[in-house]
């Protein structure tokens, strides 16, 4: 009867065991099993060539991992709100974040970001531009990696020019010459186009012309606000005199991109500020100046340096994510040479790495790269700080009304420094 017991109790123990054995193998084989999945929110253009580019080559070489892009409206500001909701909200469905350059501080600040800075070394960045790297910046610490790199750039009638004897403009005075002589001589119906709407794009393409002015806007490190010194109203009152002088037509100060480039494509512009996405629409087989433009970085005002606003994309991680080392892993891939050399090729994308400006195989496709690089070299920041988004609706709104005249130069800069350092301090009154 004993042995009998003993032979039950144990054949009992064993059956518990071989039971506890197979409820964790039921639990464990399915999460083993299961892939990750990062989710990612970005512009509904920039959907297909990331899926038939870069989340192929990811998903291939990291079979553990899913990269899930989530298309969004196809419009930058919305999909910024649509992330800040997202984070307001909780946590972010989001693990990896794609930014625009101007996102990256106010993301920072409000904590929802990994910081990154230990886990790239100062050889790892050095492969990207200064510019783009310092873009991903917020108070010397890092939250974001470089993938796609922009800046705004001068385009001329390499033509027209040559025609008329003159050398690429070093100066915003050479600039005026040369588009008055060209006008007079009925060449061109307008001399320079520049984006003058209230909106994000004249902040852009203002804070070229405060650069080429010796001009600031916001100093990050010790929020001094320059819009009311003397260099920034002269920066104002230089584009008030493109439009004074016709050298602008009148409704610049309604325009955006796509208004500049199609009347420069036209033929009816010898030069105009935009970005590099251009460039291959006006050369396109059926426009009217195919391979008659020239490209160079912005200029400035006699004895000034000019500079081109820094744009672009880059990822950061989501401070609520799951999965960060599996998040890190894929913004180390992403932001490699060789898929990153595959995506530019494929969707024509201005790099972020400097090397691939001068790759052979992207130079054969995109010519006119090396002469990119010279352009993001020189970018300048627009101002990293916080509260970037209020800081540059005050900017627009007083720079339009100076540019339409409901304000002298003078004066909208005056309330926009005035309004600016409000901002500003209280934004220290509520960290202090």
């Amino acid at each position: 009867m004993t042995k009998y017991w003993l032979r039950s109790r144990l054949f009992y123990r064993l059956s518990l065991l071989i039971l506890f054995a197979i409820s964790a193998a039921l639990i464990i084989v399915p999460a083993l099993s299961q892939p990750v999945t990062l989710r990612l929110l970005m512009t509904a253009p920039d959907v297909p060539p990331w899926n038939r580019v870069m989340v192929k080559a990811f998903e291939a070489q990291n079979p553990g991992i899913r990269l899930q892009i989530v298309e969004g409206p196809n419009a930058t500001n919305l999909i910024e709100d649509l992330y800040t909701s997202a984070f307001l909200l909780g946590d972010s469905p989001y693990d990896l974040i794609n930014m625009d350059v101007i996102w990256t501080p106010k993301f920072a600040a409000a904590g929802w970001l990994v910081n990154l800075t230990d886990k790239f070394s100062q050889e790892e960045l050095s492969v990207f531009s200064t510019p783009d790297v310092e873009g991903g910046k917020y108070q010397d610490r890092l939250y974001r990696l470089p993938i796609r790199s922009d800046a705004g750039m001068l385009y001329y009638r390499r033509d027209l020019l040559e025609q008329a004897g003159y050398q690429p403009p070093k100066t915003f005075e050479e600039l005026i010459k040369i588009s008055k002589d060209l006008q007079e001589k009925g060449l061109v119906r307008w001399g320079y186009l520049w984006q003058g709407r209230q909106y994000e794009g004249a902040a852009a393409m203002f804070v070229e012309v405060l650069k080429g002015f010796g001009a600031f806007w916001v100093n990050p490190d010790t929020l001094e606000v320059g819009l009311d010194q003397s260099a920034a109203i002269q920066a104002v009152e230089f584009l008030k005199s493109t439009i004074q002088e016709g050298i602008s037509p009148p409704g610049v100060t309604t325009y955006m991109e796509e208004d500049t480039r199609r009347i420069f494509q036209n033929g009816e512009a010898a030069f105009l500020r935009s970005w590099p996405y251009v460039w291959p629409l006006v050369n396109a087989e059926d426009s009217p100046i195919q391979g008659k433009v020239g490209i160079m970085p912005m200029i400035g005002a006699e004895g000034n340096t000019g500079g081109s606003c820094l744009g672009g994309w880059g990822l950061g991680i989501s401070k609520t994510t799951k999965h960060p080392k599996e998040a890190l892993k894929a913004i180390r891939f992403l932001t490699s040479e060789a898929p990153q050399k595959e995506f530019i090729l494929e969707a024509g994308y201005v790099p972020s790495r400097r090397s691939l400006f001068t790759d052979p195989a992207i130079v054969a496709k995109y010519s006119y790269y090396p002469q990119f690089l010279q352009v993001v070299q020189k970018a300048v920041l627009r101002p990293p700080i916080a509260q970037y988004a209020q800081a540059s609706d005050i900017l627009q709104r007083y720079l339009s009304a100076a540019l339409t005249n409901q304000m002298t130069a003078e004066q909208a800069m005056q309330n926009a420094a005035r309004e600016t350092r409000l901002l500003l301090e209280a934004g220290r009154a509520r960290r202090g």
